[in-house]
Parts: C-alpha cells; structure tokens; sequence
C-alpha cells in the first residue's frame, strides 16, 4: 500500500499530526471546560448567597413574609440575563421567580434530596436539571432563607445554563480542526518537494545503475547542491570512474597475460619440436634450451605475480617483521642488476646517509617491493642516464628513494601507476616481460605494514620511486643473504 517514500512519509507524518492535536484538543478542552464551569459556578454560588443574604434582610425589616416584597428583593443581585433565580417553600414547590425570568416553572417542584441539601446550613450547587425542573442539565446553587427566629421559610435557587459554554468549546475545537487541515495540507505540500527533491536523484541513480550493470560503463549522473544527496551522486559517479577504469585495465590485462603466455608457451613449443623432429641441429641444442628455460623463467615469474595478487586479495599472505641493513639490501638488489646496468651504460649512485641503516619489516616483502622498482628504474633509464639509490632517516622513518633518467611517466597516468593490469608502455616496446603487477603489489606490501610508497615524474626526464620504513635497532640486525636473481 505504502510503497513510496512519498506515501510512507505523508501517512507518518499524518498520524503524527493528527495524534498530536487531537491530544491537543482533548487537553484545551477539558482545561476550559472545566475552568468555565468553575467560574460559573463560584459566580452562581456567590449570586445565591447575596439574595440569601438581601431576602432575609428585607424579611427582619418588614417583620412578615410578604412575596411581593421578596420577589423584588430577589431580582436585586441577579444583574446578568444568563442568571436567574426563583424561590420555593421548604417542600420544594417553586412558588415564583425573579423578575427577569418567566414563571413557566411555578408550580414544579424540586427533587427532594436536593430540597434536603439546599436547605442545610451549607446549602447545595452542582450541574443538575433539579429533577426535571430544568430540561437540561444547568449549573445551579441554593441557599435556605430562615427567619430571625431560626425557622427556614424557602429555599432561594439562582442558576444558569451551560450551552455558552458548549458553544465556545464547539467553536475552539472547530478552530482547531481547521487548523489542522491547513497544517497537514501545507505538510503534505513540503513533503511533496522535499521528497521529490531527494527521490528525483535517486531515480536517477537507480536508472544509472541498471544501465551500468548491463555493461553501458560511461553512464554517470547529474550532480547538483552539496547536500547529502549530492554527496551520494558523487560517490557513485567516482565509483562508476573506477569500476570503468579497472574495466579497462582489466581487459588489458588479459591481452597482456594472453600475450605473456602465449608468445613463451609458443617460443618453447617450437624450440622443443624442432629438437625433437631434428630440424635444429645437435650442436645447438644447448643454445635453444637455454632460451626455453629463460621463458619458463618468464612463465613462473608471471605466475607467482598472479598468485601474490590472489593471496593479497585474500588476505592470506602473512608478514613477519625482524631487523634488518636496509642499504646493504639495496646494494645486493643494484648488483643483481649489474650485467642490464653495464649494458645501459648507467651511472649509478648510492647516497646512503649512513653506511648501515636498520628497518623494521618483512625481509622477504621489503626486497619485493624494492627489487620491482629498482628494476623498473633500470629498465626504463636511457642509456647513459643516472641510476641513484638514496637512503636516508626523517621523522623517525627510514626513506628508500630510486631515481632514475629516462622517458618517466605522462601526468595523467600517475594517479593509475600503482593499480592493477597497469603498464604504462601500452606499446610494450621497453618492457617485454612486465604484466603491471609488481606496482601493485609494492604497494599492498606497504600498506600492509602500514607504510607509504609514492612516485613522482617529469615526463621526459626522469621517474622516483619512494617508500618509507619503520626505522629499526641496530643491535638486531639480520645478515642478509638473499637469492638475488630469483627474488621478485
């Protein structure tokens, strides 16, 4: 029934508002009432008790009981046309009335139990119809008069009835219904824009997502005001940039896993047939198997990167942080390079700011993520450039800086160097053997020791790579003795 936000909203706020001022209502009211009927009735009682007091004065002045002179005497306090009065014998005949009142009640008489309390010394007032004197319930009060001599000639009766009071309570709660039709009217108005307001943009997400989930990747939506709304339209156009983006990196990272499976498994394929089917001659043989184990090579170091990203993404891969000489690990790493640097022609630099310097981190990791750089760096040096390794302490961290001369990194590709499938040689002519993981999963190694790792580049002329460590004793060192040319 309630399926809209609209709907649900104006029915809550609906009941709210009607609740609310029906108790409203109920309590001004009763407050009111009751208060009216309080004063009318101190009026009442106070009007009783001055003809009380006048008709008995007129009785011990005149010395007899003369009716006439009592009617008279009786109209003196009634000063209002809502209050009147009428006097009957002790039995509770009503024998006549004040002169502003007509005499169609002579002759009826009161109920007897009222008789008997408006005749005590305290006399009597209530709502009451006087047991059918009156055809509605008045609110009336009563007072004996009693001679000189201690002896009770009649009750004086002054009342008033209670449909003023009926009407003004009729047109307050009136008044109140009206008012609150104008409030839900005006509620359900501002709902309307309000909810319109939030579920147009919602709408629109929603459409935006199911073209987004049928593969339509450009679709994004109007972003509009800097609520909370706003907010959300922004989230989901960021979040339809990044799913776009790794779609796009995915797919290429498929062709370039295709391409680095195929071309060594194909490479192996026909070296391994021409020594079987005698094509490639005997003497070289040992050449051609060489190359067959350099692509192997080459297949186990892409599927170790697939694996680490598997177990990353997993959260199994676990770190075990110890002591240890971070320089003289980052010299072992250069040396591994030693042959590719020669080739290059590369000037390499240590700025080292200590000849020992001690971290704090996974050992195996650490070499990982330094390794992945620094072979970057020498890939992608001009020949001739400068390779440097800097390291050095700030703030209680070590920083590990690698810099190097060479083409570097458009500015509009840093921001996606350390994401997934990422290779900024999409033309592949620098490196050959690279499937964009390494940078990857540099950066989840720091991450997972809570660490940063960061690049910055000037296309053209140079690309550094930096990333800090918990800085570590030095009395615990670990001696490093690493398997360089495998580690990656």
């Amino acid at each position: 029934m309630f399926r809209s936000i609209f709907s649900r909203l104006a029915a809550i706020f609906v009941l709210i508002i009607v609740f609310s001022f029906t108790m409203i209502t109920f309590i001004i009211t009763s407050l009111v009432g009751d208060y009216a009927v309080s004063i009318k009735t101190e009026t009442v009682i106070d009007t009783a008790a001055s003809a009380k007091r006048v008709i008995e004065l007129a009785y011990s002045e005149e010395a007899e009981y003369d009716s006439s002179i009592v009617r008279g005497m009786l109209s003196a306090p009634i000063n209002s046309n809502q209050v009147k009065a009428f006097i009957t014998d002790p039995s509770g005949k009503i024998l006549f009335c004040d002169e502003n009142n007509n005499d169609d009640m002579v002759g009826k008489t009161v109920a007897s139990d009222i008789m008997l309390v408006a005749l005590s010394t305290d006399g009597y007032s209530g709502l009451t119809d006087l047991g059918g004197v009156f055809d509605s319930v008045n609110i009336a009060s009563a007072f004996p008069i009693v001679s000189p001599n201690g002896e009770t000639l009649a009750g004086v009766f002054v009342y008033t009835d209670s449909h003023a009071e009926t009407e003004m309570l009729t047109s307050l709660v009136r008044t109140i219904v009206l008012s609150t039709m104008w409030v839900l009217i005006a509620m359900l108005l501002a709902i309307y824009f309000v909810s319109e307001r939030t579920i147009g943009p919602l709408k629109s997400m929603s459409r935006a997502a199911k073209q987004f989930a049928s593969g339509k990747l450009d679709v994004r939506v109007h972003v509009s005001g800097s609520d909370e709304i706003a907010e959300l339209a922004a989230a989901f156009n960021s979040m339809a940039e990044s799913i776009a983006s790794m779609e796009k990196m995915r797919s290429s990272f498929l062709g370039n896993v295709s391409h680095d499976l195929r071309t060594p498994m194909t490479t192996i394929s026909g070296f391994v047939d021409g020594i079987l089917d005698g094509t490639i001659p005997e003497d070289k043989h040992e050449y051609y198997l060489r190359i067959i184990s350099s692509e192997v090579k080459r297949l186990s170091r892409l599927v170790s990167a697939l694996l680490d990203i598997s177990r990353i993404q997993a959260g199994e891969r676990k770190f075990k942080p110890e002591y240890f000489d971070i320089c003289e690990m980052a010299r072992q790493i250069v040396i591994s390079f030693e042959q590719l640097i020669e080739n290059k022609g590369l000037n390499v630099t240590f700025d080292m700011e200590k000849d020992t310097m001690n971290a704090y981190a996974d050992v195996d990791a650490i070499h990982q993520v330094l390794y992945n750089i620094c072979d970057n760096a020498v890939k992608f040096s001009r020949d001739g450039g400068e390779l440097r390794i800097k390291v050095y302490s700030a703030d209680k961290k070590v920083h590990v800086a690698v810099y190097n001369e060479g083409k570097g990194i458009p500015a509009e590709d840093i921001p996606y160097v350390f994401d997934r499938f990422y290779k900024s040689d999409k033309s592949r002519s620098l490196d050959r053997t690279g499937v964009g993981l390494g940078l990857y999963i540099s950066r989840s190694v720091m991450e997972a020791h809570g660490e940063r790792i960061e690049v910055r580049s000037k296309y053209g002329e140079y690309c550094e790579f930096e990333f800090t460590l918990r800085e570590g004793k030095e009395q615990r060192t670990r001696t490093l003795d690493l398997n360089l040319t495998e580690r990656r």
